[in-house]
C-alpha cells in the first residue's frame, strides 16, 4: 500500500468506456483549482490514438492534457505514465513515460503489465510532491474480472495509493442502474468497499421521474447517488478518443456563405482534436467524412493524422477516396495533410524495418513531390516554426511521427521550425505545391494558432461572400468552456461529500 503524504486523492471509475469518467476528472480539477488547491490529474494507463508531447518531448494521453489544462498546470508524462496505442485490432504501441517501448500483441502486454507498477508509483509520487489533491481516472470497467489479475490502472491503483473510488454511469446508454449495480456485484468485497458512491452521468429529462430509481438504488446497494449530472450541448471540452458526430456534422447550417472544411475519418485517426479550433469558427462548416460517406465538395479537405499511414491509405484507395482526392486537386480545391495525411500526399512510402506492415514499399496519392520512409524510431517535440506559406508568423506545434519526408525534387516547403523542445534548430517542414492549394506537414496543433488560423481561413473564403471576423482567441475560449463545465458539475454533485472522501484518504 502506498505511504500516506500530505497529499489527497479521489479516483473515478466507470461502469464502461465513453461513461464520462474523463469529463468528470477535468470538472472536479477545474473546481478544486478554482477552490484554491493544487490540483493534478493522474491516469496510470491510458488507451489512445489522440496524444499530446509535453515541452521535455515525451508523449501523453490528451485527456489528461485537458484535465492538467483544467487545473491550470503544464501538462507532464507523470500524468499518464503508461500510453497505449492500437495499431491493429490485437496489437499497439506502448509509450512509458513518454517513450516508445515497444510493439506488444495483446497477450504479451498483459503478462508484461504488473512490471510497470513501480513506474506508475514513481509518477504518482512525484505528482504528490508538488500537489494537494491527485484526482485520478480509472480505464474502461472495473468489472472487467478477466483481466484483474494483472490490472495497473483500476482497482489496483486504487488499492496502491489507498483512494477512495467514485463509480460513474452513463443514463443515457439505457440501464444505468443494471451496470452500475452490476458492476458493484463483480468486484470483490474489498474492492466494493472502496466505492464511496455513485455518479450518474448524461442525463435528460424531468429529475423528478429519476428520483423513486436513486432511492432504491441506494437502498439495493447501500451506495450513495452523490449526483446526476445533465447530459450537454453547449459545452465544447476536446474528446479523448472519438468525435462527437451529432453535435459536430449537425452544428450549423450549411448556408452559401460559409466555409467548409470536411475531414477524412481514417480508420485509424488520430490526433483529430487538431481540428477542434476550426470548429467553433462562426463562419466554418466543419464536416467528418465517416467511412462509407462521401467527399461532398468542400473548400478545403483535410487527411488527418493516422496510427498507420500505409493500412490507411490502402483503405482510401479500395473505397474510391484516393480518386476524389485527385478529383479535388484537378479541381484546384485546397487540400491540406497533416503528418500521416502529409505521408499520403506524396509519392511513396518506404517501409524497410516492416513497422506498420509487411509491404516494403507503397505509392502515394502523388499530390506532392515527397518519398517517406518509415523509421524505428519517432520524433516527439514541441516546436517554434515560421510559417512559409500564409505569413503567419511563428506558430507553435508539436511533432509525433515515426517516418522521415524528403522533397524528390526543389519544391517549397511549409514551415521552418526554428525550435524543437529546447533547441534551436533550422528545419524546413512540409511541403507546397506550385500552386499553393496542396499542402502537408508534419505539424499537430497548427489551428490553435489565433493568427495562423484567421490566415488559413482567408484563403478558403469566396470573393463574393462576406467571412466574419475572428472569434476570441482560441486560449480563451478552452478556458470559458473548462469554467462552465466546472460550474455545471459543481451544482449536480454533493461536493461537500466528495471534500469529506478526500480528507479522510
Amino acid at each position: 500500500m502506498q505511504k500516506k503524504s500530505k497529499c489527497k486523492n479521489i479516483m473515478i471509475q466507470g461502469t464502461g468506456s465513453y461513461v464520462g469518467k474523463s469529463i468528470i476528472v477535468a470538472a472536479l480539477c477545474r473546481i478544486f483549482k478554482q477552490d484554491g488547491y493544487r490540483v493534478a490529474p493522474f491516469k496510470s494507463q491510458n488507451m489512445a490514438l489522440n496524444s499530446f508531447v509535453t515541452k521535455t518531448g515525451g508523449e501523453m494521453g490528451r485527456a489528461q492534457v485537458t484535465q492538467a489544462e483544467c487545473a491550470g498546470i503544464e501538462p507532464t508524462v507523470d500524468m499518464n505514465p503508461v500510453l497505449i496505442k492500437p495499431s491493429s485490432d490485437v496489437g499497439a504501441q506502448v509509450i512509458v513515460l513518454g517513450k516508445p517501448m515497444g510493439n506488444f500483441d495483446a497477450m504479451d502486454y498483459h503478462k508484461y503489465k504488473p512490471r510497470l507498477l513501480n513506474i506508475i508509483r514513481e509518477s504518482f509520487n512525484n505528482l504528490a510532491q508538488q500537489n494537494d489533491i491527485i484526482v485520478i481516472e480509472g480505464a474502461g470497467s472495473p468489472a472487467e474480472i478477466n483481466l484483474r489479475k494483472n490490472d495497473i490502472v483500476n482497482m489496483k491503483a486504487a488499492e496502491l495509493f489507498d483512494s477512495p473510488v467514485i463509480l460513474v454511469g452513463d443514463i443515457n446508454l439505457g440501464g444505468v442502474f443494471a451496470w452500475l449495480a452490476g458492476t458493484l456485484e463483480l468486484l470483490t468485497p474489498r474492492e466494493r468497499n472502496r466505492i464511496k458512491g455513485v455518479i450518474i452521468n448524461k442525463f435528460r429529462g424531468d429529475i423528478e421521474i429519476l428520483k423513486p430509481g436513486l432511492r432504491m438504488f441506494e437502498k439495493i446497494t447501500n451506495k450513495p447517488v452523490l449526483g446526476v449530472i445533465p447530459y450537454f450541448h453547449n459545452i465544447k471540452i476536446p474528446e479523448e478518443d472519438s468525435v462527437s458526430f451529432d453535435d459536430l456534422n449537425s452544428a450549423r447550417s450549411r448556408d452559401k456563405s460559409s466555409i467548409k472544411i470536411e475531414v477524412l475519418y481514417l480508420p485509424r485517426i488520430s490526433n483529430f482534436t487538431d481540428f477542434d479550433p476550426l470548429e467553433k469558427e462562426p463562419g466554418v462548416i466543419l464536416r467528418y467524412v465517416r467511412p462509407g460517406e462521401k467527399i461532398s465538395d468542400p473548400d478545403c479537405l483535410i487527411i488527418p493524422g493516422t496510427k498507420n499511414t500505409i493500412d490507411d491509405l490502402l483503405f482510401l484507395r479500395k473505397y474510391g477516396y484516393a480518386d476524389g482526392i485527385i478529383k479535388m486537386s484537378k479541381k484546384n480545391k485546397v487540400i491540406m495533410g497533416i503528418c500521416g495525411g502529409y505521408q499520403m500526399l506524396g509519392k511513396e512510402i518506404n517501409d524497410p524495418h516492416s513497422i506498420e506492415t509487411t509491404r516494403k514499399k507503397v505509392k502515394g496519392l502523388g499530390l506532392l513531390p515527397v518519398s517517406t520512409t518509415i523509421l524505428k524510431y519517432k520524433v516527439t517535440h514541441q516546436i517554434c516554426a515560421r510559417d512559409n506559406v500564409f505569413n503567419s508568423g511563428i506558430i507553435k506545434g508539436y511533432e509525433i511521427h515515426m517516418g522521415e519526408s524528403k522533397t524528390l525534387r526543389n519544391s517549397g516547403f511549409c514551415f521552418r521550425i526554428v525550435k524543437q523542445s529546447d533547441k534551436k534548430v533550422d528545419i524546413k517542414d512540409g511541403s507546397v505545391s506550385k500552386s499553393g492549394k496542396i499542402l502537408g506537414t508534419y505539424i499537430h496543433g497548427l489551428f490553435e494558432n489565433d493568427i495562423f488560423r484567421k490566415k488559413f481561413l482567408e484563403c478558403l473564403v469566396k470573393p463574393e461572400s462576406g467571412f466574419p471576423p475572428l472569434s476570441e482567441s482560441y486560449l480563451r475560449y478552452k478556458e470559458k468552456e473548462y469554467d462552465k463545465l466546472a460550474d455545471l458539475v459543481r451544482h449536480n454533485i454533493d461536493l461537500k461529500f466528495i471534500y469529506n472522501l478526500i480528507n479522510k484518504s
